[in-house]
């Protein structure tokens, strides 16, 4: 399908779901699907929730924030449990500013622009419909009609409750275009977009002496006065701030707190009254939701001020840190290279995964707890299983430093310095090591970076290129183990014969001679011991593989040493220990034979193939073990 045709399809969904009535009409419809009254918070969690929550461990993933925010899950989780969900149900917590707090490029904005977007599809969903008195600049609910004498009443047949006053305008629109007959009163559907002002307002804070209010609560047409006569006709007033284009939805304020204090007071009524004062009338009703965000140095001078205790009391701070799982910052990575003009740029493997490595060690913490290195946290946190350690001291470790991943190393940074690689090298391939240089360099041009900080960070980079020293090894003798593919087979099909004969208490049969033999203890240990099983701990592995084989058997499977993650390590390492000086030979020749160029071409075929490279890297790669296995 053409671009074209999809808008055209655009357009005419945008003109089926168009509904325009009569307040009475209105009021039919509610009693249909009384969804349609809620408040501004109740459809932001009712919309997060609409995207699906899925349960893991004990704890809520919500789909909505899934394909955008990456490591944030608990902060998310609370985000939605402690502020939307008690929000939606008219507790007090929507009467209170929502502020994400965290260090830069840590998701704050990625949040608030999903709610903003999300809330422009959602309005356009039957679930998410919103209704408002045509022709008003502020969108205002219908049910604002209703009497407040009669609100009692209405709250007893439709079991919707109403809060808010209507508006100036509207209230002389209703005596003069109406005649104060309120089931006259036109209502239409309307759809959020923040491009059109509607039900989504953004304000960002300039100058101090050249901040407007009226930015935020509109103006007086002065060219309408004459027509009018007087300032306080609301006809002769333009209700076009911000805070009246929010209205029904969202209000982002963004570096909320280098706002000029008159603003700051005025946002203490609207979020415990709802309502704010625009020119001379009377309180004017908004129902919105405030969501600002800030870092934490800026906060941390906000609630120092004592004259902010007020505001500060009407704030609810949500902090946002940076991610702390180092799978989660590779998918950081690789969004914001997908969303730039490097998309076409092959990374090879694990390019990603150090750099992700060595952001996460700048943002953890030393722990206290005996036997927790950083090395061993980064595991933890992102869900290895290390020895000794389980779910229950993963979350004594987080409970450890409540403020963890406030500070660090953040993922612009690292985007920047891949960027900066790749113009380095001019070639359409970079690997791990380009990454580290890159990372290396650039602690030098980093402002923000102390020199106490810096050294640290240097270490991390040493900590980062050592674990892809073995990841560089184990991937290349994969490669190589996947060329001896046959090799593999006959050596475990030899270990597993010698471990049934054993287990059997059995005797073996030379295929050559047919004398009777004891199964080959020596064969066997050279492979237990390439995974570390003592001699003691020998007989309880080979039973366990015996009944491995078995369970297969049953199963009518044939089991080989793919069968057993811990048997295929130890015949991959076995295997590799063996070809160990055909790698150093065949990686470092300068000159190889027509064999070694043939295996050569095999491994970096498997390496293409098999684990995601191209050629160039493929070579680097090879080149590279070659180095650290001739050291």
């Amino acid at each position: 399908m053409g671009i074209l045709n999809k808008v055209r399809n655009f357009r005419e969904e945008e003109d089926r779901l168009q509904w325009e009535g009569t307040f009475e009409e209105y009021l039919n419809l509610l009693k249909e699907r009384k969804e349609v009254a809620q408040t501004a918070h109740s459809r932001v969690y009712n919309m997060i929730k609409s995207a699906g929550v899925t349960e893991n461990d004990g704890s809520k993933l919500y789909d909505f924030f899934g394909e955008e925010i990456f490591g944030l899950e608990e902060s998310i989780q609370r985000l939605v449990e402690e502020y939307f969900h008690p929000a939606a149900k008219r507790l007090d917590v929507r009467k209170r500013i929502l502020l994400l707090m965290g260090p830069v490029s840590g998701g704050k904005s990625t949040i608030v622009t999903m709610l903003k977007r999300g809330l422009e599809h959602y309005s356009k969903t039957d679930e998410g419909a919103v209704y408002a008195i045509k022709g008003c600049p502020m969108h205002e609910d219908p049910l604002h009609l209703i009497p407040i004498h009669l609100r009692d009443d209405f709250y007893e047949e439709y079991g919707i409750r109403i809060e808010g006053s209507l508006s100036p305008l509207n209230a002389m629109r209703l005596e003069q275009e109406y005649d104060g007959e309120i089931e006259n009163v036109l209502v239409k559907r309307i759809f959020f977009a923040e491009d059109k002002r509607v039900g989504i307002g953004t304000y960002t804070p300039s100058d101090p002496k050249s901040q407007d209010i009226a930015d935020l609560t509109g103006s007086i047409d002065f060219s309408t006065i004459a027509e009018f006569g007087s300032e306080s006709d609301p006809r002769a007033y333009r209700f076009d701030g911000e805070l009246n284009k929010a209205n029904r939805g969202i209000m982002e304020f963004q570096e909320m707190l280098k706002l000029d204090e008159k603003f700051l007071w005025l946002l203490l009524s609207l979020t415990q009254e709802g309502n704010f004062k625009a020119g001379r009338f009377a309180l004017i009703s908004a129902d919105e939701l405030i969501v600002a965000h800030t870092n934490e140095t800026e906060y941390r001078s906000f609630i120092s001020n004592k004259k902010n205790e007020a505001l500060h009391s009407r704030i609810i701070v949500m902090p946002i840190p940076y991610n702390l799982k180092v799978h989660q910052e590779e998918r950081i990575y690789e969004k914001m290279i997908n969303d730039s003009e490097m998309d076409h740029i092959h990374i090879a493997p694990h390019a990603l995964r150090v750099a992700a490595i060595f952001s996460i060690l700048t943002r953890l913490k030393d722990s206290k707890k005996q036997g927790v290195d950083l090395l061993k946290k980064m595991r933890l946190y992102d869900g290895e299983n290390v020895e000794g350690f389980n779910r229950v001291n993963v979350e004594d470790l987080k409970k450890e430093f409540p403020d963890e991943g406030m500070d660090g190393i953040d993922p612009r940074y690292v985007i920047n310095r891949i960027s900066s690689a790749i113009i380095q090298k001019e070639v359409p391939a970079i690997n791990a090591l380009d990454v580290l240089r890159s990372l290396k360099d650039g602690l030098d041009q980093h402002a923000s970076i102390s020199n106490e900080d810096r050294d640290r960070y240097l270490n991390f980079i040493g900590i980062a290129r050592r674990e892809y020293d073995d990841i560089a090894k184990k991937e290349v003798q994969k490669a190589f183990v996947y060329s001896y593919e046959e090799s593999a087979k006959t050596l475990v099909d030899n270990y597993l014969d010698n471990v049934e004969a054993y287990c059997n208490k059995n005797k073996m049969r030379d295929l050559l001679t047919g004398d009777e033999m004891n199964p080959d203890e020596k064969l066997m240990r050279s492979i237990e011991e390439q995974i570390g099983v003592s001699e003691n701990a020998k007989k309880a592995f080979r039973e366990e593989i015996l009944i491995r084989i078995s369970a297969y058997a049953r199963k009518g499977t044939r089991f080989d040493y793919n069968s057993h993650a811990r048997l295929r390590e130890a015949v991959e390492k076995k295997l590799f220990s063996d070809l160990k000086d055909i790698v150093k030979i065949t990686t470092s020749s300068q000159t190889p034979d027509e064999s070694q160029l043939k295996k050569i071409n095999e491994v970096v075929a498997s390496l293409i193939n098999e684990y995601g490279y191209n050629s160039i890297s493929a070579n680097e790669l090879l080149r590279y073990v070659g180095s650290l296995l001739n050291r």
